[in-house]
This record gives C-alpha cells, structure tokens and sequence, in this order.
C-alpha cells in the first residue's frame, strides 16, 4: 500500500509544470534532481539534467535498442537502465525513433532541416522511415528560419489539444498526419521547395495543410 502511495505521488510530481527553477526528486538518492534550461537555437525549454537517477520513466517511453544497449526515450530525454533505476544521458548517435520530441526546433543548415530539442539534433530518413539521432551539424549559418519554398511539418498551423492528449501523444499525431498528409499531397516540407518544383510549391503546400488540418481535427484538436 505504501508503494502504491509513493508510486502516485511520484506520477503527481511528474505532471507538475516546470519553472525556472523547478527540481525533481532524484528516487535513488533521495536528494534534490536540477533541471537545465536550453536555450539553443532559442528552443528555450528545461530538461532533466543528465546523470541523474529516477525510479520510473515518465510517460509513454519508447524502447530503442542498439549495439545490444537498451535505451529508453520519453520527451526528447534518454534514459538508460541502471540497476533498479534509470539514468538520464545523453542521445546515443545513430539510433533511429519514429516520432519527434514534443517541443523540438527545427534548424535549418545548407538548406537542410535538423530537429532540436535537449542537445540533440535529429535527421529524416526516407530509408528508415525515422529519424536519425546525428552529430550536431556545423551551426554556422544555422538559421531556424526556413529557406524559401520550405517549411517544417505544421508551419503557421496553430493545434490545441481539445481532449487534454499528453505531449508524447501529440508528438505521435502531428508526426503520423504530417506522413498521411505528406502521401496524400505529394509535398513533404521538412525537404526544401517540399519536393516538388518550385513553381508547384504554394498550392501544394497548401493542399498539405489542408489535409493536415483535416487529419488533426479528426483526432480531437483544434486546427487554426
């Protein structure tokens, strides 16, 4: 019974909003966990410092393996497993997950875009059908604006969650619509001038929101 208790307040903890400074309660230690506030690329969220232990990962985490390591990763943070706990580190390179952090920012480079979010930068893989966990590209003349005729999945779409979907849940639908919305219009916008020829741009683009406001309203959000 005394588990049970624990194991709730733990869960009340998790679901508390951050601050500035906001701490978590490292289970192994018993002490004070700090948060970190990235700002790169004006990403400007906080994340759990690495090295530190929790009992239990928050979230729906995904279980990625590689190199016979077992990793698991829950909004944009990793985690390994340590004996009875887990271990917040960093992004293992080359690693493949099919879904975005919930709050990531896209960065573009050469004119290609990479996604941000805790120290890590993330690919699109067409072969993989995922993203790629990468080196962090060189960020002179990085830009978070896009190039012309290019824009990250859901640019100047405003999406509220109406039935209070969690974060890894809205990370997953804006990710599996942008995919259906990309094979239904022929515009995919994490590639520049979306893959089509520059001229067929704005009207695919177009039908591309188009279908991903339909897709997102027919989830239960607000599309804007």
């Amino acid at each position: 019974m005394r588990r049970v208790f624990a194991l709730a307040c733990a869960a009340a903890v998790v679901s508390l909003p951050l601050t500035a400074t906001a701490v978590r309660a490292d289970e192994r230690h018993g002490g004070a966990r700090a948060e970190h506030f990235d700002a790169r690329h004006s990403h400007n969220h906080y994340y759990p410092d690495r090295g530190g232990f929790v009992r239990a990962v928050p979230g729906r985490p995904l279980i990625v393996e590689r190199g016979g390591g077992r990793f698991l990763y829950s909004g944009g943070v990793w985690y390994a497993p340590r004996g009875p706990s887990f271990v917040i580190m960093a992004a293992p390179i080359g690693v493949f997950v099919p879904v975005l952090p919930p709050f990531y920012t896209t960065v573009w480079v050469s004119g290609l875009p990479y996604y941000y979010a805790n120290d890590t930068y993330y690919v699109w893989r067409d072969g993989e059908d995922g993203y790629e966990v990468v080196e962090p590209p060189n960020d002179q003349g990085a830009s978070t604006q896009p190039p012309p005729g290019a824009a990250p999945p859901g640019e100047d779409l405003y999406i509220y969650p109406q039935n209070g979907q969690p974060a890894d849940r809205q990370a997953s639908d804006k990710y599996e619509c942008h995919k259906w919305a990309s094979t239904q219009t022929g515009f995919d916008p994490t590639q520049s001038t979306g893959g089509v020829p520059p001229e067929e741009a704005p009207l695919k683009r177009a039908d591309y929101q188009r279908a991903m406001r339909a897709c997102l309203e027919g989830r239960g959000y607000s599309v804007r």
